[in-house]
């Protein structure tokens, strides 16, 4: 899957460069292409980045909910979102409305096809409304959680 390797590449580079000491890996671990938090675990530590320094949300079944359950959960005050361009704007900013300090990396996409950029780029208009229907009813995430200060403490080293 280009669209997530060239993601994690990016998550690996920024923890070799310094400017990040633990990375959120957010998606569905049980979603139909299987443990999405596995996978991207897996990939992460093959690349030397250290198990100590991944957390994994399980439960970030969408953009809203990864920002808000890094915030509400995981305590996450400030963050670099990597994603590919196209995501950046409503990831940064939907973070930025939900309480972290957030920017964005772009991550590059290589060996996507054009019909892929096409279809993620046109998917960005509903899923933009959809986060401001979220944002204007509080919609609380998928799965709540209590949070969690031993991940906490991971994400403040």
């Amino acid at each position: 899957m280009p669209f997530l390797k060239g993601r994690l590449d990016v998550a690996i580079q920024l923890v070799k460069d310094g400017k990040a000491s633990a990375v959120l890996v957010s998606g569905d671990r049980a979603g139909a292409s299987g443990d999405e938090i596995a996978a991207m675990t897996a990939y992460l530590v093959a690349a030397g980045v250290p198990a100590e320094h991944i957390v994994g949300d399980p439960y970030g079944l969408d953009s809203y909910d990864t920002c808000k359950r890094a915030h509400d959960v995981y305590g996450v005050r400030q963050a670099l979102l990597v994603s590919q361009s196209l995501h950046l704007p409503r990831a940064v900013a939907l973070c930025r409305r939900l309480g972290i300090d957030a920017s964005g990396v772009a991550a590059r996409c290589d060996g996507c096809r054009r019909v892929t950029l096409a279809k993620n780029a046109a998917r960005e208009v509903p899923a933009a409304w959809k986060v401001a229907y979220d944002l204007v009813t509080a919609r609380p995430p998928a799965v709540s959680s209590a949070p969690d200060p031993v991940l906490q403490q991971a994400l403040d080293e």
